[in-house]
């Protein structure tokens, strides 16, 4: 008999050449322990239904059991020589057990066994990413925390804007993560169907239990098409997708912990523990790190595209393609849990350069809609008041004059609504708390956020 699952069939063996280039036990291997565990459920519901012999059953199970114990101890021997995984797992067993080991195969295909691996691998890795997820948006909150008080020079376009509280700026980062969870988690809901007694392609005539298997391995519930069980990737690439976006959002992160980083800004410091050093000039501290996460995303949206690619121009059913979707697969979910796991310490040791930042808050160009929302208050549409502040600005603050030495009657040449009471909101701190629509900058407001975010994320500063 033919150690290979299929030989049988063939007068003559496969060149060495197509033995290397068909094989995936290279990257399959990661699979291994859910193709145990589901070789496990089949081999239960086979003696259950009296499909095999319920000692036969027994006897699988047990070899797969301890097969799935070596694995965990690293005594599991991997076979580089196999086809696939699956191949792997089966020449174990006989091993192990003899004959039975021929039975486990009954009523399943390679095609469907596959689907139901990778939907397993998956639900945990989703479990997993969420939980680095939740670990990061709890260092970003203890550092909003602990400089809850800091106000920063806000910028749209890269040039100065507004004044925002600094918290207010690192809770945006929470909010958009929480969204990416919510991505893979309802990527999860539609992964977590049962996709194994599909066979091939068609189904079976023997009387196999489904739902059985579906309860034995917490799936919660059974694709209703054969067809499509096996030969779809959506899962895969809806998951991709959504490490997508979330690795987007990581890179402009970066990319703003950079900007934070230089002496232009010096808003931040990084930590030295994630900067590197030049060859040639002694004094360089440069946050190749964060530099390297910004590129890495590259990547990611390569692996996407490549899957995207390669379901393109399928036929329905299964195609042997589809063997191709793993290493992108697994690429982007190492590649994003790398940066999680990076960002996480490097949150938490960042150190807020206090002085610097109060420094460059004495630009009042950052309370020119502060006045200009004074006008309005008092009477003034929108399209004047910006008019009168834009001739204030355009007089004063390009020609390197404050609005605030402004005398009374100098104010008045602009519009007799302007009183020198505006002084009083011509500095950031009551810049910042002017700001009280809800989701706006304000402390009480952000004060809020915090105290939310601690609930939700069940962390504390």
């Amino acid at each position: 008999m033919s150690n290979r699952l299929w030989g049988t069939r063939f007068s003559k063996k496969t060149s060495a050449l197509t033995d290397k280039f068909t094989s995936s036990i290279s990257f399959d291997k990661r699979l291994a322990e859910y193709d145990i565990l589901g070789s496990i459920a089949h081999a239960k519901m086979l003696g259950k239904q009296k499909i095999i012999p319920k000692g036969d059953s027994n006897l699988i199970v047990k070899g797969l059991r301890s097969i799935l114990s070596d694995l965990k101890k690293g005594k599991f021997k991997f076979d580089l020589k196999a086809e696939d995984i699956h191949s792997n797992i089966q020449d174990l067993l006989f091993k192990k057990i003899g004959k039975p080991a021929f039975k486990l195969h009954t009523a399943r295909s390679r095609n469907d066994q596959i689907a139901l691996d990778i939907k397993m691998y998956l639900k945990d890795e989703i479990d997993n990413l969420s939980e680095l997820i939740t670990e990061m948006q709890g260092a970003i909150l203890r550092l909003a925390g602990r400089n809850s008080k800091i106000i920063i020079p806000g910028y749209t376009h890269l040039q100065v804007a507004q004044c925002v509280l600094l918290a207010h700026h690192l809770l945006s980062y929470i909010e958009g993560l929480e969204r990416d969870k919510g991505r893979l988690f309802d990527a999860k809901k539609r992964a977590d169907v049962l996709p194994l007694g599909a066979c091939a392609f068609s189904g079976t005539g023997l009387p196999i239990d489904r739902g059985f298997v579906a309860v034995e391995l917490g799936f919660k519930n059974v694709t209703a098409n054969s067809i499509d069980s096996v030969s779809d990737r959506d899962f895969i690439i809806e998951v991709l997708a959504d490490l997508s976006i979330l690795s987007v959002r990581l890179s402009r992160m970066a990319e703003d912990l950079i900007l934070w980083s230089t002496k232009e800004f010096s808003f931040i410091d990084i930590d030295f523990s994630f900067c590197t050093g030049s060859s040639i000039m002694p004094h360089k501290k440069n946050p190749d790190i964060l530099e390297l996460i910004r590129g890495s995303v590259g990547k990611i949206q390569g692996d996407l595209s490549s899957v995207l690619i390669l379901m393109k121009g399928l036929p329905s059913s299964y195609n042997r393609d589809l063997q191709l979707d793993k290493p992108p697969l697994f690429d982007a979910i190492d590649t994003v849990k790398d940066m999680l796991e990076i960002f996480i310490p490097l949150f938490e040791n960042i150190i807020i350069e206090k002085e610097a930042i109060v420094a460059k808050l004495n630009d009042e160009s950052l309370f020119s809609v502060d006045i200009v929302e004074y006008l309005i208050k008092k009477g003034i549409s929108y399209r004047e008041a910006h008019d009168i502040i834009g001739r204030m600005v355009k007089d004063c603050l390009d020609k390197g004059k404050k609005i605030s030495d402004l005398s009374a009657q100098e104010l008045k040449i602009y519009s007799p609504k302007l009183k020198p009471d505006i002084r009083k909101i011509l500095n950031a701190q009551a810049s910042v708390n002017l700001k009280k629509s809800y989701g706006g900058t304000s402390f009480n407001s952000v004060s809020k956020q915090i105290k939310n975010w601690s609930k939700r994320l069940r962390d504390t500063f």
